[in-house]
This record gives C-alpha cells, sequence and structure tokens, in this order.
C-alpha cells in the first residue's frame, strides 16, 4: 500500500519580536490570529498560528518568537521560501499593499506563474501566487477584503542538502507527483485544492543555519488519528526514524528529519483550533494546554504583552 498526503498542514518558523509578527501577519497580509498559545516543549515562549478564518490545514503559518536571539541562515536542510495562494486577480492590490508598508519585492516567474517575492520584518522569505484552486477566505481585516485575502499555502520552495534524496521521500513516503522540471527545479504536486505545490531547488548552496527568519519546520496532513498512526508505521518502514506521537492539542504529530536534512512532521487534521474556545474569540485569549494551566499567572507576567491592531 502507498500512502498520499493531502498536501501541507502547517508551517513553523522562527521569528524575532511577536508584536512585529503580529502587526506584520495580521495587520498587513491580513491573516487571522486563530491561535496565542506557547511552545509545548518552552513554555516561556509563545507559540501563534495564523490561517484562514477557521485556521484549517492548509493555510496555518506558525511562530515561535524569540525576541534578542540571534539571526538564522536560510540555506539547505530547511525551507526555503513559504509560499500563498490569493485570487486570481489579487496582485496589483498587494503590490500596492506593500508599497504603501514599505516593503520591498520583485516580481519572478516559475513554471509559467507569476510570484511577487518580499520578506518579512525578521527574513523570512514569503511569495504571492495567483491560484484559481483553494477557497475564499472570509477573513477580513484591516483592509483585506475577502476578495484579495490570502487563501492559504499555494506551497513551498524547499532547499535540500541531497536533492535527489528529497525527490525520493518526497514521492515514495509522502506520495506526491512529479508534475514538471524546469530550470534549477522540480515541481511536485499533492492532492488538495490549498498547499500542494511544492518546488524543489535541485542545486545545493550554503547549508542553513536555524535562528530567527528561517522556517523550523514543514508539517504533512493525515486525515485523522487511525491515518495517523499507519503514517508513522509508514514512513519508519521506509527507513525513516520517526518520533513518538506528541499531542499538540489541535493535532497530534510525528517528526522525522529526511535524507535532505529537513524536518518532516505530520500533523492530524482534526480536532482544530475550536476546540478550546469559539470560533468568534480564537485567538484573543492565551491558550494553554492542560499541563501549563498552572503556571497561567507566571507566564502572562512574564510574555510580552501583544495585540492584534489594524495598521495604517
Amino acid at each position: 500500500m502507498k500512502k498520499h498526503t493531502a498536501g501541507i498542514h502547517h508551517i513553523t518558523a522562527i521569528v524575532g519580536h511577536p508584536q512585529e509578527n503580529i502587526d506584520f501577519y495580521a495587520g498587513v497580509l491580513g491573516l487571522r490570529l486563530v491561535k496565542k498559545t506557547v511552545n509545548f516543549d518552552d513554555p516561556g515562549t509563545y507559540h501563534f498560528y495564523f490561517g484562514n478564518e477557521w485556521g484549517k490545514p492548509g493555510t496555518i503559518i506558525t511562530y515561535f518568537p524569540w525576541p534578542g536571539a540571534y539571526q538564522g541562515r536560510i540555506g539547505d536542510g530547511q525551507v526555503g521560501v513559504t509560499t500563498y495562494a490569493v485570487p486570481v486577480g489579487a496582485m496589483e492590490f498587494w503590490k500596492k499593499r506593500l508599497a504603501k508598508f514599505n516593503i520591498a519585492y520583485t516580481e519572478t516567474v516559475r513554471f509559467g506563474e507569476t510570484y511577487l517575492q518580499f520578506k518579512d520584518p525578521h527574513g523570512l522569505q514569503l511569495e504571492l501566487v495567483e491560484r484559481e484552486s483553494g477557497e475564499e477566505n472570509s477573513w477580513t481585516f484591516g483592509g483585506v477584503t475577502k476578495e484579495v485575502a490570502i487563501k492559504g499555502f499555494g506551497g513551498a520552495v524547499l532547499y535540500s542538502g541531497r536533492p535527489e534524496e528529497t525527490t525520493k521521500t518526497l514521492t515514495e513516503v509522502m506520495g506526491l507527483e512529479v508534475v514538471g522540471r524546469e530550470g534549477d527545479y522540480t515541481r511536485f504536486q499533492s492532492t488538495a485544492d490549498i498547499g500542494n505545490i511544492i518546488d524543489l531547488k535541485m542545486t545545493k548552496g550554503v547549508r542553513g543555519r536555524m535562528g530567527v527568519g528561517t522556517v523550523h519546520h514543514i508539517a504533512w496532513r493525515a486525515n485523522d488519528d487511525e491515518d495517523h498512526l499507519e503514517w508513522k508505521e509508514y514512513a519508519m518502514n521506509k527507513g525513516m526514524y520517526v518520533t513518538d506521537v506528541k499531542d499538540r492539542n489541535y493535532f497530534n504529530s510525528i517528526y522525522f528529519r529526511e535524507p535532505g536534512e529537513i524536518l518532516f512532521e505530520i500533523a492530524t487534521d482534526p480536532p482544530g483550533f475550536a476546540r478550546d474556545e469559539s470560533f468568534e474569540t480564537m485567538g484573543s485569549r492565551l491558550m494553554l494546554p492542560p499541563q501549563y494551566e498552572h503556571l497561567r499567572g507566571r507566564l502572562e507576567a512574564s510574555l510580552i504583552p501583544v495585540e492584534v491592531r489594524p495598521l495604517d
């Protein structure tokens, strides 16, 4: 039996000051902060989740803010570029919006698609592409309406220390299909209508170094807990060193580092972000897992106060 992931579940990165992170992804890009919690492995650090109105798999970008930490280096063994999909016809809006906030951008063409490329305040490499596929994001904030709002991930560009081995992982383990080759890139596609396109750079570069401005890991979708356990066994049988299942409250996770040194996670679609607060209030309060609830007073006193605010 060969397994196939539907596509990207989420991408997690390391950034600097938490308010700057929220201002950019909510204030500039118009994403919804769907969950404000802590790093379950380091509760003194925030963990923010941004996505569409529900924070559906395929739309979720998550961050560990490390204010004052050292700058990382984007390179082999990492997600190099995170791609967002916007509705067809929305690109002119985004050019004007980036210019309004003095965010420099460039345009490039890859596999016949035009990409608007720019960086966030902490150095993460991002790009926008117009796509027909993917449902409309009904979340509106700060002048970003549903007609132009980011739908979720278009996909990602991976930088590998061993591109041929990463190709095997994507096809033989994750079940993606090679759909094109162009210049330095091989394009892979999964079955979902969002978070489904992966471009793998086939030439090696500098080795990445984890720190502010780099992606920590990319997570792939599992249907449910039963499918998740099947994925664990399946990946182990393919020669991957897979962790035990981790309870992340909003999904369950397993991790392995593929041969090209990119950290992969497989995460369950359910239960989602409305399990501990209502749809209307998601992201407004610091939510803690049961094991840290007794630390609430200490954590709320030590974490930097943040807010979601519209920007002029």
